[in-house]
């Protein structure tokens, strides 16, 4: 069987972080937008750390500019009760790439990122794995970087818990669950980050 040629319209960048995410993304929404149109990708997801609030500047310039925008979040899952705020217990979170498919997506991604915010807060906007069972419908949901539940298993050397960890997402969200696989660089880059090169090969492992 002949190997399929992929076409840049054939890749679309799910995580992304714009200068809505503080202290960390510095790409301005019209750049990235901009950028996805000249490379000849047809659609792009926005996935801030904590917050939405890029979500209606972002959908405008994409639809503007004949781009599909896919609005996610980088949430928080806190480790116990989104409510629990003991700083032995419950100062360490984990990331989680949600991603809005339809309207009732978009929907809960509002519910779960006010909750967060107005609930939630305790150094991040937290949720946790009971909303995440309450308000998973229309939501695509992707594993995070190294900073996930899975990945901070993987990078403990626990595969067994990284495992079980995925089952938990798969049975909560079923086909819309899917492992993120992040590579920082080439491997003969200087600066590739070697410990995120090993989480992914225990990732595909």
């Amino acid at each position: 069987m002949a190997e399929k040629t992929l076409s840049n319209s054939d890749y679309v960048h799910l995580h992304n972080h714009t200068h809505h995410s503080l202290l960390d993304g510095l790409t301005k929404i019209p750049a990235l937008i901009e950028y996805v149109k000249d490379q000849k990708m047809t659609a792009v997801a926005m996935t801030d750390h904590g917050t939405l609030s890029g979500a209606i500047d972002f959908y405008i310039n994409a639809v503007n500019n004949e781009i599909k925008p896919i609005i996610g979040i980088e949430t928080y899952v806190a480790p116990r009760k989104h409510t629990d705020k003991d700083a032995q217990k419950d100062k360490a979170n984990y990331h989680l790439i949600l991603l809005a498919m339809n309207n009732q997506g978009y929907q809960n991604l509002m519910r779960l990122s006010t909750i967060a915010n107005l609930e939630g807060f305790y150094y991040k906007p937290r949720v946790d794995r009971k909303l995440l069972e309450k308000y998973n419908e229309g939501i695509i949901a992707l594993s995070g970087c190294i900073g996930g539940e899975v990945g901070d298993a993987l990078r403990n050397n626990q595969q067994k818990q990284a495992e079980d960890i995925a089952q938990w997402y798969k049975k909560i969200f079923g086909d819309r669950y899917y492992l993120e696989i992040q590579d920082h660089g080439h491997p003969e880059h200087p600066k590739k980050w070697d410990e995120q090169v090993e989480v992914t090969k225990k990732t595909l492992a």
